[in-house]
């Protein structure tokens, strides 16, 4: 058992869009990551996903609306809905997801981050 301070572990990194693990719950992992811009339209068909908006402001577009979270809100995008998460400036997130969920789900492209990168 050991303390994670949060702020600690995002100053370790700069990139944008790509989670770093900084635990493991059961199957779980707890993954921070950086946004800013846009990212890619896609669904997770087997797991629901959770962002935990940690500091600045994101947005989730959906088919039929958007959301807008700040810091302290959270959201659980269900399994099978497809998004498309964007920060106009840099957010800082933490992400709950099974080991090994890919970051862009089906939609494989160039912000297809590597999996199971600890910090």
């Amino acid at each position: 058992m050991t303390i994670i301070n949060l702020a600690e572990k995002f100053s370790m990194f700069s990139d944008r869009w790509s989670p770093k693990v900084i635990a493991e719950m059961n199957d779980y992992q707890f993954k921070l990551v950086k946004i800013e811009g846009e990212f890619v339209w896609h669904r997770h068909e087997d797991t629901d996903e959770v962002f935990i908006v940690i500091e600045g402001t994101m947005h989730i577009e959906f088919d039929e609306h958007m959301l807008t979270l700040e810091a302290g809100e959270m959201i659980v995008v269900p399994k099978g809905v497809r998004h498309k998460p964007y920060a106009e400036d840099e957010c800082c997130v933490m992400l709950v997801e099974p080991r090994g969920v890919v970051n862009t789900g089906e939609a494989d492209g160039d912000l297809t981050a590597e999996n199971d990168v600890w910090i």
